[in-house]
């Protein structure tokens, strides 16, 4: 039952300050000599910056931004659905993740025109951009419930 041990390396001796010259770490303990942080209650503030003015004081505070809403399409290129998917296939969310040419925890995906596309392909519930849809419709395929 008493078997279970931890592995070599994993368990370190406590590393003991203040305890003499012998200990590596006596005198001023890893201190240095005097000083502001040598002192008992000494340091800076978090955000201190020697006296400069500090960084949340130097950006702005007016206004709203909405950038923390911001939504990012991953684009996926024309020239991969081409050598991922067979002529006639239907191109969605879940067909894009079967494939594994986005994750499945993307939320937003754009098709974009980079490379050639010469299959039919049929695209759902997917935005494209207006290069990319001349270059489906030219290679006889069709964008349906654009969004």
């Amino acid at each position: 039952m008493a078997e279970l041990h931890a592995p070599a390396g994993a368990t370190r001796k406590k590393r003991i300050k203040g305890r003499g010259p012998g200990s590596g770490n006596g005198k001023t303990s890893g201190k240095g000599h005097k000083g502001q942080n040598a002192r008992s209650g000494g340091g800076v503030r978090p955000g201190f910056e020697g006296g400069q003015m500090p960084l949340y004081r130097r950006i702005a505070r007016r206004g709203f931004s909405n950038y923390p809403f911001k939504k990012i399409a991953l684009p996926v290129h024309t020239g991969e659905l081409e050598t991922a998917f067979a002529d006639g296939e239907v191109v969605n969310m879940d067909s894009l993740v079967e494939k594994r040419l986005i994750r499945k925890n993307v939320k937003l995906v754009k098709i974009l025109a980079k490379g050639e596309l010469k299959k039919k392909l049929t695209i759902e519930g997917l935005p494209v951009s207006s290069g990319a849809r001349t270059m489906i419709e030219a290679a006889g395929g069709a964008i349906s419930s654009t969004e």
